[in-house]
């Protein structure tokens, strides 16, 4: 995208005295032409870029503006490439790798060291520790699908298990509560949805080019849909005091008091199939105070478990 190449170009400009329009064009694999008009627009802008003749000539920002130069801290610099190494790391692609690379080239050998250093204190690592060539490659064909703006269609299945064909306009690849999910605006409900990768199948990019639509992502409006409050269940848990550490990992706001018998849980949580499979999962080593339909579907799910094995 443009406006990525004009940040790159201007970080490049603060770092070095001055650069060849030419090695310019090669590092962003743009013409000359098109970099000249880059530097122009920057110039637009506001920034006071100069271009030096001769053998030495280049392009560079004029010596009075050389106190604004450093237009990132080092630990500003440190936070944008340990997030592009993770996200390099988690979601395969090119471009961040490229991205990567061009953004060191801006530094000089002593902040490379530096910031090698301390990029390697920090690492953030989502993927499974199993992930197979498909969902893999679901992930990589939704996000070229969401950069040229193309539909996808595909067959899925919600909670309850009723399946649908569904076309999509994409907008967002989101990582939430361990699943990935695809965010956009769905043709047949006329809305904006959230899917989960791991119940769509059979799934095509679609020839057909659509316009984004005007939408903020910054409150994250999934997190909001989860939240609502006609989904949300007022849960009473009873945990074995055994499961201490793991109760912190997932309720330590919500913890009100441990008695002789466990730890009391009061939480908030969406009632779903989720819900269900999440509260299974403690065993015998929670029961559901209240409210008493969880007891009863989590009893009538046990009891379908017990014949099943018995």
């Amino acid at each position: 995208m443009k406006i990525d190449r004009l940040m790159a170009i201007l970080v490049t400009l603060l770092r070095r005295e001055r650069v060849q329009a030419k090695e310019l064009a090669e590092m962003f694999e743009v013409s000359v032409r098109t970099i000249l008009r880059d530097i122009d627009a920057l110039n637009s802008a506001g920034i006071p870029i100069v271009t030096y003749q001769g053998a030495n000539g280049g392009i560079g920002i004029v010596e009075g503006y050389r106190l604004d130069r450093n237009l990132l801290t080092g630990e500003e610099m440190v936070t944008i490439l340990t997030a592009l190494k993770s996200l390099t790391a988690n979601f395969s692609n090119s471009k961040h790798e490229t991205l990567m690379e061009k953004f060191k080239n801006t530094l000089s050998t002593s902040q490379f060291q530096f910031l090698d250093y301390k990029t390697n204190q920090f690492f953030i690592d989502i993927s499974p520790w199993r992930e197979d060539k498909h969902s893999k490659k679901k992930k990589q064909d939704l996000y070229q699908a969401i950069e040229q703006c193309r539909e996808v269609t595909f067959l899925y299945t919600d909670s309850k298990g009723i399946k649908t064909n569904r076309s999509i306009e994409p907008y967002s690849l989101v990582f939430k509560g361990q699943q990935w999910y695809l965010y956009g605006w769905c043709l047949k409900r006329e809305a904006f949805r959230l899917f989960k990768l791991s119940r769509m199948k059979n799934i095509e990019i679609s020839l057909k080019v659509f316009t984004p639509k005007e939408v903020s992502l910054e409150e994250l409006p999934w997190h909001e849909k989860w939240l609502q409050p006609d989904q949300m269940l007022e849960l009473q848990l009873l945990f074995d005091t055994s499961l201490e550490n793991i109760i912190h990992e997932w309720f330590e706001d919500a913890i009100t008091e441990y008695i002789e018998d466990g730890i009391i849980v009061k939480t908030s949580l969406p009632e779903n199939k989720w819900l269900y499979g999440f509260l299974l999962s403690f065993g015998s080593s929670v029961e559901v105070i209240s409210p008493p339909h969880i007891r009863n579907v989590l009893a009538e799910m046990a009891e379908g478990i017990y014949k099943k094995y018995s």
